[in-house]
């Protein structure tokens, strides 16, 4: 496969999900629309990877570029892209959909668990799974919900975490691709996030998370993903 990546921050990387095209052996273009990059034609990729960032629908004024963004989304809907959306990513998805972004209830940042949802059960990823999972956070907004996706799972903290829309596009206010190595990288730019809250860990609790495993669920929505025509 070919691989567009979207990116919005140099602290917020693709982490497991390159890992994991690096070994299948996909190619993966980044371009960075925040550096002023110019997003290309979409026709030629077989997937669109949208990552996180520090920006927000909510003030899109300030960063015009989403814009852009949001209408190259529109338009790999209609050609029938594969395409998931990460934290920030979740949120455009959702915007070229119709569904606004909207306030999380709760700050959420640290490993806490998902609940799954009736929808996850006849989902073709979630529904190996137990009826919670652990999952990385690290956001205070939250999807808008577009009308015909399916809301596959929900936190303590906020009750839109995943959904999916069709067979092959997947919103992820939630991170599992997130590494350790990533986080210690967010950390350092996103201090001032860990003020306390009831979801929000301590530095020393993020460094003894089980990433791999948290990782792992990653590689099982994107090995889906890839065998689809």
């Amino acid at each position: 496969m070919k691989i567009l990546l979207v990116t919005h921050a140099t602290f917020e990387q693709p982490g497991s999900i390159k890992t994991w095209a690096e070994h299948n052996g996909h190619l993966i273009e980044e371009v960075k629309p925040y550096a002023g990059e110019t997003l290309p034609e979409i026709i030629p990729f077989d997937m669109v990877v949208m990552m996180g960032g520090p920006q927000s629908p909510l003030t899109i004024e300030n960063t015009p570029y989403l814009n852009d963004e949001i209408e190259m989304l529109k338009i790999a809907l209609k050609k029938n892209k594969k395409i998931i959306g990460v934290c920030l990513g979740a949120q455009l998805i959702a915007e070229a959909l119709g569904a606004k972004t909207e306030r999380s209830p709760n700050r959420e940042i640290g490993s806490y668990s998902l609940t799954l949802l009736e929808d996850a059960k006849c989902d073709p990823v979630f529904s190996q799974y137990d009826s919670t999972i652990d999952v990385m956070h690290w956001h205070s907004d939250m999807p808008g919900i577009p009308k015909g996706a399916k809301l596959i799972a929900k936190s303590e903290g906020c009750p839109r975490q995943i959904f999916r829309y069709g067979d092959r596009v997947y919103g992820f206010q939630c991170h599992f691709e997130l590494t350790k190595k990533l986080v210690d990288g967010m950390i350092r730019h996103c201090k001032h996030d860990l003020k306390n809250g009831d979801f929000v860990m301590t530095e020393k609790e993020l460094a003894n998370v089980d990433y791999d495993e948290i990782n792992s669920k990653m590689d099982a929505v994107l090995d889906y993903l890839s065998q689809l025509n």
